[in-house]
């Protein structure tokens, strides 16, 4: 075990430098929001904080609307187990699965 090579994400110190690093970025990128002329469409985007609040918000309506999809879009975890119980119920299913799909049945 102690010749297994050492990761960068496996010291905390590397994790810590990278996170102050991050923050760097966000108070950088902060401060350029008061620099920056923006040239604008409309009234709502010289609000200060427009983009991070709308970044916000979009995502967590993408994430409300996949919950929602998820709803109707999610197969049962055993649903592969049914299709597969459903043609090894019948003796001749493997047959006629075989006669389907071009008779390339490499386990026969």
């Amino acid at each position: 075990m102690d010749n297994e090579k050492q990761h960068f994400f496996d010291d905390p110190n590397n994790i810590k430098r990278v996170l102050y690093i991050f923050y760097a970025c966000c108070v950088f990128l902060f401060a350029l929001d008061f620099v920056i002329h923006r040239h604008v469409y409309h009234n709502w985007e010289n609000l200060w904080g427009f983009y991070p609040i709308f970044g916000f918000v979009a995502c967590v309506i993408l994430v409300l609307i996949a919950k929602w999809m998820r709803s109707f879009l999610m197969r049962s975890e055993d649903y592969y187990d049914e299709v597969d119980a459903k043609i090894n119920a019948r003796p001749d299913a493997n047959e006629e699965y075989s006669a389907k799909t071009g008779g390339n049945d490499v386990d026969a």
